[in-house]
């Protein structure tokens, strides 16, 4: 089944955010535009390029009342440890989720349940708690920060303009389309 337009599920967890411990639960997600990013672990590889380049254009979520959680299933500890000792993901200032006991992996179903790790699941909730993107990558692939970017502004895009529409590689600013009799089989 799809996660398109469903419900995020309740949880609680602790996190690490600007060099505090945080609680941070659905509610938080609730009212405003949410990414929560998937990733296998701290003291890794891929991940670390990941939340760099997240950290490198946190700003330009921020201009768009966008907010960022990282979550992976190591501890609120391991974050603020790993925050301490990376020049990477020492840049990061948005939260980043504990969840040792898989509970929100699984509620997003990005568990690899023979590891116990998340695979890099990237999911775009909007105001109402309800998802509208979801990109799921195998271990190996690195997601791109500008890109997410460019989805969020198409999805609260679409979502201000109902009966329009985003095509392929849209930018803010450009033409969209509005689905109608008129349009069919002329693009």
């Amino acid at each position: 089944m799809s996660l398109i337009n469903t419900a995020i599920k309740p949880f609680t967890a602790e996190a690490f955010k600007a060099g505090k411990f945080i609680t941070v639960s659905d509610a938080d997600l609730k009212g405003k535009w949410s990414v929560v990013f998937f990733y296998p672990a701290d003291f890794t590889f891929v991940c670390p390029t990941e939340l760099e380049d997240l950290a490198d254009n946190y700003a330009e979520f921020q201009k768009l009342g966008v907010e960022i959680y990282s979550v992976s299933t190591d501890t609120h500890f391991a974050h603020k440890a790993w925050h301490d000792t990376s020049e990477a993901v020492g840049k990061i200032q948005y939260t980043m989720v504990g969840d040792p006991t898989g509970k929100i992996t699984r509620n997003f179903e990005v568990m690899i349940e023979e590891v116990g790790l998340a695979d890099r699941g990237t999911f775009v909730v909007d105001p109402d708690g309800k998802i509208q993107i979801v990109e799921i990558t195998a271990g190996g692939i690195g997601r791109d920060a500008l890109e997410l970017l460019r989805k969020v502004k198409a999805a609260q895009y679409v979502a201000a303009h109902p009966g329009e529409v985003c095509p392929a590689k849209w930018e803010e600013g450009e033409a969209t389309l509005k689905p109608s009799l008129d349009l069919v089989g002329k693009i």
